[in-house]
């Protein structure tokens, strides 16, 4: 690997890959962009539309190409196992859409075959990396709040997806492993890890879609802090995401990418106005390079990603069962 330069070769021009080839663009100076996809036509319009160097009509083509440091799978959860283990086989390192995969044993399979061929594995969980929810989590670190009471996660969107996104077997699920995720690695990157899960479908709004279009999730920590995420796809309007950390002491909120972070602590506070980012992308992909250059985990590692999806699990089987999940109980696949 080039020290200066990351040669990232983007897998499946979807969609979100052209979001995330655009929103990189920053990063000229220490990337090299490459893309492939089974259509060999379209992997070359995102190559001369992202100013990439080379492009790829097949996923193969692209692993084994030595000019390739790095794959950035960015194709349905259900194929990501697939394609991350060919980069794997390759000795390519590997930045994995969320969620790492649509089940614990896929997802378990491609961090052990990443730690066999000693190549970094990275997820891309974009929401840590935003500066809002940095800040976020000094300011809670270092006191500001006193004790944590309660932190809240909402987000309404007026989407209903097809595709893929509608099929639960190609999803893992529906809506929360799409998109609450993000939600759930923010509970854990704030608090640590919680003890007990409760978690409630909401009445479907959208047709045509096989999986759950709506969920609230509650969690509690041994402090006895409770945390509190909404996140559904709705045929209302949008309710912007937004995160409420109340404490002892004071209360923080910010709107999700907005680049505004308030802090309230009685009749004092303080406010902070970071450039808007509503991705956190550049941020995460130079994470990414530095973790592969130092040769150590990255912060949202493919053992962080299980994590995540771990409590993603444990929120369906609460819906389904209609209880409280204590976390202890739930363990990470074997073999």
């Amino acid at each position: 690997m080039n020290l200066s330069k990351l040669a990232l070769c983007v897998i499946g021009c979807g969609n979100y890959a052209a979001d995330f080839a655009s929103s990189v663009q920053s990063l000229a100076g220490e990337i090299d962009l490459y893309f492939a996809s089974r259509d060999s036509d379209r992997a070359e319009e995102y190559c001369q539309r992202f100013n990439g160097k080379g492009f790829f009509g097949s996923y193969a083509e692209a692993a084994m190409d030595a000019r390739v440091d790095a794959h950035y799978v960015c194709t349905p959860p259900h194929l990501h196992r697939e394609h991350s283990e060919l980069g794997i086989r390759h000795g390519k390192h590997i930045l994995v859409e969320k969620p790492i995969a649509n089940d614990l044993e896929e997802g378990l399979a491609i961090v052990r075959a990443a730690e066999a061929a000693r190549v970094t594995l990275m997820v891309a969980e974009n929401v840590r990396y935003l500066a809002q929810v940095r800040r976020c989590r000094e300011l809670v670190a270092g006191g500001g709040l006193g004790d944590v009471r309660l932190v809240q996660f909402q987000e309404e969107f007026p989407f209903n997806p097809g595709g893929w996104r509608s099929q639960q077997s190609l999803n893992g699920g529906g809506v929360f492993i799409d998109g609450g995720i993000h939600k759930v690695h923010f509970m854990r990157y704030l608090m640590g890890e919680p003890e007990t899960v409760f978690a409630a479908q909401l009445p479907k709004a959208m047709v045509g879609h096989e999986g759950e279009d709506g969920v609230v999730m509650m969690l509690r920590w041994g402090s006895g802090a409770v945390g509190l995420i909404n996140h559904t796809w709705t045929a209302g309007k949008v309710v912007p995401p937004s995160v409420t950390v109340s404490g002892t002491k004071g209360r923080i909120h910010f709107e999700v990418g907005s680049g505004r972070l308030d802090l309230e602590q009685g009749n004092s506070g303080g406010a902070w106005q970071f450039l808007p980012d509503n991705r956190g992308l550049p941020s995460m992909v130079r994470e990414f390079k530095q973790s592969i250059l130092e040769g150590r985990e990255s912060e949202t590692s493919g053992k962080e990603g299980l994590r995540d999806l771990k409590l993603v699990v444990a929120a369906y089987e609460s819906c389904r069962l209609g209880t409280t999940v204590p976390l202890g109980n739930q363990s990470m696949p074997s073999g």
